[in-house]
């Protein structure tokens, strides 16, 4: 992955996206290279609200969540391709392939989500996705997602 470095703080992060807190899965872009890829973190607190009902004994984040992290940080790359998002701009998933859970993702550990654009025609994006611990995957997927 070439990179570019960048902070992309949670400010920043509140003007490109429209998820909002519990739904909101991104901290923190660290790395960008327009039309290429994207490194964000996602900080993963006994705070978020899913760990009350996720396994109560052995708090676990939902796969699902980790695929909806990936998306968003996904949405930062594509915003960063279309030069930012107004306000009645929305990103929609349409597609989810090849999804592999490797690792239990748990309160404490720092998710690390790579991105890699593949392909877009019209509106819509083709992303490959990685969800990181440390040096371990707990995710994999491709996804395909929809600016209208």
């Amino acid at each position: 992955m070439s990179e570019f470095n960048c902070n992309i703080d949670i400010h920043k992060i509140l003007k490109l996206l429209p998820h909002r807190y519990p739904m909101l899965m991104v901290d923190r872009v660290i790395a960008l290279e327009p039309h290429k890829n994207i490194k964000v973190i996602k900080n993963v607190t006994i705070n978020e609200p899913f760990f009350a009902g996720h396994y109560p004994q052995r708090p676990v984040m939902p796969g699902v969540l980790i695929v909806e992290a990936l998306a968003q940080a996904a949405a930062l790359l594509a915003f960063s391709e279309e030069g930012g998002r107004d306000e009645n701009t929305l990103y929609y998933f349409a597609g989810i392939e090849n999804v592999r859970f490797k690792q239990m993702v748990e309160p404490g550990d720092q998710l690390i989500l790579d991105v890699e654009f593949v392909h877009k025609k019209l509106h819509v994006y083709k992303f490959k996705g990685r969800a990181m611990v440390g040096d371990k995957v707990a995710a994999t997927a491709e996804f395909t997602c929809v600016v209208k």
